[in-house]
């Protein structure tokens, strides 16, 4: 049975750097990158507030996305995460609640 996967957006406190990642343990990944145990670049860059995220029932359509996102334009990135959190607002509370 496949594992699904969540697609997610960081971002730093003035909202000016994305990150794009692919997990299949969001409360995890996003309290790593919180925590500085993210990636190099999340880390150089403080992307430690998590901004967007949609869930797959298959991580393979996850990592998909995943690589669709990385190469859209930033405005078309930026239209996608008001379309969900219009205040651009750190999800990471509302997120623990599903560990």
């Amino acid at each position: 049975m496949a594992k699904g996967g969540y697609v997610y957006i960081m971002s730093n406190k003035t909202r000016t750097v994305l990150y794009i990642g692919v997990t299949s343990n969001l409360y995890a990944r996003a309290y790593g990158h919180k925590n500085n145990e993210g990636s190099s670049y999340t880390m150089k860059y403080k992307c430690h507030d998590l901004v967007y995220f949609e869930f797959y029932e298959r991580i393979e359509s996850a990592i998909q996305r995943e690589k669709q996102l990385k190469k859209w334009k930033r405005e078309w990135k930026e239209n996608l995460i008001l379309s969900f959190n219009p205040t651009k607002k750190d999800l990471f509370d509302e997120v623990s609640d599903f560990q």
